[in-house]
């Protein structure tokens, strides 16, 4: 007689264990693929411009940096300054740019409920623009400031745009997708055209907002990364410190609180860390858009929206989808270099457009 297979409570328990162990895997697996990307893309976007330099003469002069090595120079002298001096410091900003964006593009759409909640469309973005511009025109009058009134200029710009269109998009206590995305369109376009106005105002400058406008890299260096890597890692670890606490304010605001939640105290310390590495990452990379806006949802289908490993994620994946931008950018029309806004543009416009046509449906932050 064949005995009857009698569930017990252990069996339920050890397939949750493996399930988890299973998914555990599978995203340890997706984080190594992903970084491994990220090392390609760099090799890549260091070897590859206007002059080429072969993968293994970039990691000689590489390897000859670092103490305790001795490597003969074989290598022409161009291509160590060019390496060095140029694209480095060139790949450290992008990827710090893509990683802020992408980062606090995932805080901002958390924080808010809000799928569309992108430092770019909700005028984030510009308000820093404004800032920064007006701390280049400051500086052009009293050079001896310093690099660091940019990020500074474009901090209050960002932090200020924020709060109003915060407080323009609230409809009650919620803030709906429409009334969020309108306020920042609007308060965006007024940045906009403020930054517009200096342009045809500052005479000898123009060049330089306008390049600044139009985004890009052209005059990377390194004291350009050393000013906005500190901003940009201070901004990571206060939204990595609060993804637990984000993930309770998914739920609903006066739930979260039941749950131990400090609401107003974490959405200022979010705010204010997502708007200092967007003010960090504009006030040298000019405005571009959709970066926080296509990295954290691609993010959010790989992971779910669990924020502890979704803004990891988001970060490296910002980091490479800027990088590719900027390596398209540099190439496309070499010796010629298109604007790093054109490109993200190119790739961002379709996806809003499926992203807005999913949010009407409900379906987009699931």
């Amino acid at each position: 007689m064949r005995e009857i297979d009698v569930p017990t409570p252990s069996r339920p328990l050890a397939r949750r264990e493996l399930s988890s162990w299973i998914a555990l895997r599978r995203q340890w697996a997706l984080f190594g693929g992903l970084a491994m990307a990220l090392l390609l893309i760099v090799l890549l976007s260091v070897v590859v411009g206007s002059v080429y330099i072969p993968p293994l003469v970039a990691m000689k002069i590489l390897l000859a940096r670092l103490p305790l090595v001795r490597l003969a120079a074989d290598w022409p002298a161009t291509f160590e300054a060019i390496l060095i001096d140029i694209r480095l410091p060139r790949v450290a900003l992008v990827g710090l740019t893509g990683a802020a964006l992408a980062c606090s593009g995932t805080a901002y759409q958390g924080l808010f409920r809000n799928p569309l909640a992108d430092p770019y469309l909700i005028g984030v973005a510009a308000g820093a623009g404004l800032g920064a511009i007006i701390a280049m025109l400051v500086q052009a009058a009293y050079p001896g400031l310093g690099l660091l009134l940019v990020p500074l200029g474009a901090f209050a710009g960002a932090l200020g745009t924020v709060a109003l269109v915060y407080a323009l998009g609230q409809v009650g206590r919620s803030t709906p997708v429409t009334t969020l995305v309108l306020a920042g369109v609007a308060v965006g376009a007024l940045a906009t055209a403020c930054s517009t106005l200096l342009l045809l105002r500052v005479g000898r400058q123009a060049v330089r907002v306008l390049a600044f406008l139009l985004g890009g890299y052209s005059s990377a260096g390194w004291g350009a990364v050393l000013t906005v890597a500190p901003f940009t890692l201070v901004g990571f670890a206060l939204m990595y410190m609060y993804a637990r606490q984000l993930n309770l304010l998914l739920l609903d605001a006066e739930q979260a609180q039941q749950l131990g939640v400090h609401v107003q105290r974490v959405t200022l310390i979010v705010v204010g860390a997502a708007t200092l590495t967007t003010a960090a990452a504009v006030a040298f990379s000019g405005l571009i858009g959709f970066v926080g806006l296509i990295v954290p949802h691609t993010a959010r289908l790989l992971v779910g929206a669990d924020h502890r490993r979704l803004l990891p994620l988001a970060t490296l994946g910002g980091a490479g989808f800027l990088l590719l931008a900027d390596l398209l950018a540099r190439t496309v029309i070499a010796p010629e270099e298109l604007p790093l806004g054109v490109i993200t543009a190119f790739v961002g416009a379709p996806f809003f457009l499926w992203l807005l046509r999913n949010a009407r449906r409900g379906t987009a932050m699931s």
